[in-house]
């Protein structure tokens, strides 16, 4: 293409997700979520569009010190499909757990071709439910943010904003069940603006915090102004931070297989649109009291076919290399917004930490 086009292109695409993100801003939710009110476990058919990064330049592949492994934008035709964000990844890289913000879990299998995502199969969805059984219709209870797989292998955890908490919800072939247990989120935790809680959630594996979970507030900042952290143990909590850099918020974390944590960061302003981050911190870095800053690995903008990206998954190849899947959440405005699912690699090397 043209060097003019590619600025045309460009321009455009900086319009259309600023607008996307207009809607996206919390202060301007303007798309309804879909009540789940009687909807019962199902399966839920999901059709695909693979997507290109670089649209301008579909054979690229690498990004920042990230490989392009394929993505999809992901379809359907039920209302209550959408809103997606949070993604969990099993070890073996196909079964996957999924939340979204208006109460509703996804199960199912990556599918793959030549190592390059290719859609979902095998797809169930439901309702989050309360501890009696009961699906969750409040609109201030059905705010899942977050997931991440516990430990056992047969439940997870599941973040939630407006009446902030964490549960851990079993799991089984049939889906998500009722919470099997509640942590104690700190004061400041639970004292947070109804949509700007915890954002990002993972189950720590390495030192001496192993097994406890690591949660940062979407916007939460401390009197330094980097962002609010905890790590959450069975009966107590201690304080972390994350080093905040150049304006973005947390949309994610996850824990990877070695125990290095990877962070989804999100910012968006009205003279540039949108625009993702991904951050690396080294597991040695975490313990209580910490100021993270980490690694940039890929920081990216409307240039490239990115959305509202707030979920991030990490699993092992057999290569060796650590595989991040990202999915983006729509805010179910179906018309200015896509449901995107994506894959990168990182290669099992060292890397310098990134101080700016």
């Amino acid at each position: 293409m043209p060097m003019a086009g590619k600025l045309a292109t460009a321009r455009l695409a900086t319009l259309l997700v600023a607008a996307f993100a207009l809607i996206a801003l919390p202060s301007a939710n303007l798309a309804s979520k879909p009540s789940l009110e009687g909807f019962e476990a199902q399966s839920l058919k999901i059709t695909t569009r693979p997507i290109f990064l670089d649209s301008d330049e579909p054979e690229r592949g690498n990004f920042g010190k990230l490989k392009w492994l394929g993505g999809v934008e992901l379809i359907s035709q039920s209302a209550v499909f959408g809103g997606l964000s949070g993604f969990a990844v099993k070890g073996d890289g196909i079964g996957f757990v999924a939340v979204s913000d208006a109460g509703l879990w996804l199960t199912g299998d990556l599918d793959y071709r030549d190592g390059q995502l290719t859609g979902l199969s095998g797809v169930r969805a439901g309702a989050l439910q309360a501890k009696d059984g009961q699906a969750l219709v409040a609109e201030d209870d059905r705010d899942a943010e977050a997931i991440t797989w516990a430990r056992d292998g047969k439940s997870v955890y599941v973040g939630f904003e407006h009446h902030h908490r964490i549960e851990r919800v079993s799991l089984n072939g049939e889906g998500l069940g009722s919470p099997v247990e509640t942590r104690n989120l700190p004061k400041a935790a639970r004292r947070a603006h109804p949509n700007g809680g915890i954002e990002a959630l993972g189950q720590l594996t390495k030192g001496s915090s192993a097994g406890w979970l690591i949660a940062f507030s979407e916007r939460q900042r401390d009197k330094n102004g980097n962002h609010r952290g905890w790590l959450i143990g069975p009966r107590t909590s201690k304080p972390i931070a994350l080093k905040r850099l150049k304006g973005f918020d947390v949309t994610d974390l996850t824990v990877a297989p070695d125990g290095d944590i990877f962070v989804l960061e999100r910012r968006f302003r009205f003279s540039e649109g949108v625009k993702m981050r991904i951050r690396k911190i080294k597991a040695a870095d975490v313990r209580p009291g910490a100021i993270l800053i980490g690694e940039v690995l890929f920081e990216a903008d409307s240039r490239l076919s990115i959305d509202n990206m707030e979920g991030i998954a990490a699993h092992r190849s057999a290569n060796g290399s650590t595989v991040l899947t990202l999915i983006s959440d729509n805010n179910f405005n179906r018309f200015l917004q896509r449901n995107l699912l994506m894959q990168f690699s990182l290669p099992a090397q060292g890397h310098a930490d990134a101080r700016r």
